[in-house]
């Protein structure tokens, strides 16, 4: 904040000796005060910034629950505490991503849900992949390992981000091995179908209709690029969400034979 605080400053400084370029004592006590008046009402909303961030922060995490706690059963593996806040996290982000809160009472009851499905699902999913045989090499777990450090600058910050998410090196190597068995079950066993040149088209036409609707609505249009030129973006869109729907439906079979039982 010190440092947001200072560049802030500096531009105001930079601005008044632009705008004034006199040696008149008034105007320079003038625009010192307005300077002042300025740079306190920057520090005023950054505090209260702050402030809402803290209550908020406070609020989700309320939601969490005891690390040790048995959130739920899938076929005698136990789910703790520990791996539901995790995920909690990933879906409070996607509400607030959205523009929601998630600790309205509503959508607090739908992000508990959420949370609970998509880690039974996961479980799932990943126990089918033990089953089917996917196995991660030492190899294949040390070069992801090596991926992961690369997004830290020393080893230190490595080391402390560890310590922040409540995890060993072991516990780590053990997520990636599992992140690695569930890719191979997925890329190999997770059949989606191709996307066609229809879908693409559809897709666009679609969100063209959106802009001009936006548009007539008294919103300001956004000029539509060219098909060709968003083509591979919408493909990929498009897979990602024929994959999500195989994954779901994928999940919905397993759970017929399986056994659940959710404690939360």
């Amino acid at each position: 904040m010190k440092k947001l605080m200072y560049t802030l400053l500096i531009g105001l400084i930079a601005a008044a000796l632009t705008a004034c370029g006199s040696n008149d004592d008034a105007k320079q006590s003038k625009s010192d005060d307005q300077k002042t008046a300025q740079t306190e009402k920057q520090k005023e909303a950054q505090e209260k910034q702050e402030k809402q961030a803290k209550e908020m922060q406070k609020k989700l995490d309320k939601q969490k629950v005891d690390e040790k706690k048995t959130v739920a059963v899938v076929n005698g593996k136990k789910v703790s505490g520990e791996e539901y806040n995790a995920a909690l996290s990933s879906s409070q982000a996607q509400y607030q991503q959205m523009g929601q809160d998630p600790t309205s009472k509503e959508a607090a009851k739908q992000v508990k849900q959420q949370t609970i499905d998509n880690l039974v699902g996961q479980t799932l999913l990943l126990q089918e992949a033990e089953n089917k045989g996917y196995k991660a090499t030492d190899e294949e777990v040390n070069k992801k390992l090596k991926e992961t450090k690369k997004q830290f600058k020393t080893d230190k910050q490595f080391k402390a981000a560890l310590k922040d998410a409540g995890l060993t090196q072991s516990q780590l190597k053990s997520e990636l091995a599992d992140s690695i068995k569930y890719q191979q079950y997925v890329d190999k066993d997770i059949q989606t179908p191709e996307v066609t040149d229809k879908e693409i088209q559809d897709y666009y036409d679609q969100f063209a209709k959106q802009s001009q609707s936006q548009a007539s609505g008294g919103k300001e249009q956004s000029q539509m690029p060219k098909l060709e030129d968003v083509k591979p973006q919408i493909k990929q869109q498009l897979e990602q969400q024929k994959k999500q729907e195989a994954l779901e439906k994928k999940v919905g079979e397993l759970k017929k034979n399986a056994k659940v039982e959710v404690k939360l």
